[in-house]
């Protein structure tokens, strides 16, 4: 699922499944890690007995394993979770960076700003009432979900937050941006401006005695 947020690699998940947060730090020496958190529902999300997928490289020893959660804390208004299997801090060395994913509840409503990929692959990308593109894919950065648009032949890769992405509107099948100057275009050459500012100021009596 991709998820619109203001500040926010490995395998691709199926449609049907959620991204609920990422491993960030360990926390104490007793298998404890620091949670970045993807959900608006941390409660229903991070209970005993969870089970979630991990999203981390091919080389990683957890590669094609799940991980069951034991327990949610909070230090310091900061959410640490504690996983079967994960006992010292060595462990939970090895996790850092990880992306938990888990299957999504079909009768479970959804969250706010939050899409499944499915939804969005296809969508017209419109800047100013006119379409510039659509959506080929989503992609799933530990920072921030990234849509993939093409766009004149080429693809441009879109932050998926809401300063760039302000709405998706899946009624009507777009995808409103506003995106930076230079992301969809190229900036223009200040070059030739400068060199002819330069050339200006060598000529004669262009100086002040």
């Amino acid at each position: 699922m991709a998820e619109r947020n203001g500040a926010r690699g490995a395998d691709h998940e199926p449609a049907d499944r959620l991204r609920i947060g990422r491993l960030t730090k360990a926390h104490g020496l007793k298998g404890a890690i620091k949670l970045e958190l993807f959900t608006d529902a941390p409660e229903r999300r991070f209970v005993p007995g969870a089970r979630f997928s991990l999203q981390v490289p091919k080389e990683s020893p957890w590669h094609g394993q799940e991980l069951v959660f034991r327990e949610l804390r909070w230090y310091n208004g900061h959410p640490v979770g504690f996983f079967d299997g994960v006992d010292d801090r060595t462990a939970a060395e090895s996790l850092i960076k990880a992306i938990l994913w888990m299957d999504a509840d079909p009768d479970e409503p959804a969250e706010p700003d939050a899409w499944y990929d499915h939804q969005l692959k296809g969508l017209k990308i419109v800047r100013d009432g006119a379409e510039i593109g659509h959506v080929l894919r989503v992609e799933h950065l530990p920072a921030q979900d990234l849509l993939i648009v093409a766009h004149q032949g080429g693809e441009v890769m879109v932050p998926f937050v809401s300063a760039i992405v302000p709405e998706v509107d899946l009624e009507s099948g777009t995808i409103t941006v506003t995106p930076p100057m230079g992301l969809f275009e190229e900036l223009p050459d200040d070059e030739p401006e400068a060199e002819a500012e330069a050339e200006s100021d060598s000529e004669p009596g262009s100086t002040e005695a």
